[in-house]
């Protein structure tokens, strides 16, 4: 839960900045929840399935990312959050230039980036094996889609889109909450916290945006 909110707190800032509340909302590889735990507005989630009932306000739509079923321009705002890392290499440029077809205004990509965020998944995944426990299929996309997406896949696009990005999360801090979310008293302990004092979370969270980086978010506009 604490590691959903470092991910998906800074993409609501973007968001925010500008999106009116009526504005439309995609969000790419939603699973079940999504940015639902945190976003209250209804909102379109797209997943090529749903394992466990999709959580309000979210309306559901299962499809693959590479091949979105919505015309173009149909939303005001994509989000794809921690997809691309679980794509192949070759097929990434599909993804964002499909999420990037059906947005309007902005789209927002984030992304596990760089050696060290590499290494950091390749330590939790032996701490997984350690503890003889099955590694999570998230993990083992991680690891067998190498490597990490970085800023250089949105160059081609700089004539045709306003690009900005920045860093997200430590990765001694991601490492720490990971591990900690291993257990279910941790996890119960983190929503806790995030439900009684959200913005005393957020703040923490955003003192926890600093070298070595776990993750890039890019933001990507209509001129």
């Amino acid at each position: 839960m604490l590691n959903w909110a470092a991910r998906y707190y800074p993409i609501l800032r973007e968001l925010k900045q500008r999106l009116a509340e009526t504005d439309s909302l995609l969000e790419i590889g939603s699973g079940p929840a999504g940015i639902s735990k945190f976003y209250k507005s209804r909102f379109v989630g797209c997943d090529i399935s749903f394992p466990a009932r999709p959580q309000f306000p979210m309306v559901p739509v299962v499809a693959t990312a590479a091949a979105l079923p919505f015309g173009d321009r149909s939303f005001d705002a994509v989000v794809a959050s921690d997809v691309l890392e679980h794509v192949p290499p070759v097929q990434r440029m599909v993804v964002v230039r499909e999420a990037l077809r059906v947005a309007r205004k902005v789209a927002v990509f984030a992304f596990p980036s760089g050696n060290p965020a590499a290494e950091y998944d390749r330590k939790l995944a032996e701490t997984y094996d350690r503890c003889k426990e099955e590694r999570p299929v998230w993990l083992q996309e991680h690891m067998q889609y190498q490597p990490f997406p970085s800023i250089d896949l949105f160059t081609e696009l700089s004539s045709e889109w306003r690009i900005t990005s920045f860093d997200n999360e430590n990765v001694v801090f991601h490492n720490w909450v990971m591990r900690r979310e291993m257990r279910k008293i941790w996890r119960y302990c983190f929503l806790i916290l995030l439900t009684a004092v959200p913005r005393l979370m957020e703040h923490l969270l955003r003192r926890a945006d600093r070298q070595p980086y776990y993750r890039k978010i890019v933001v990507v506009q209509r001129p």
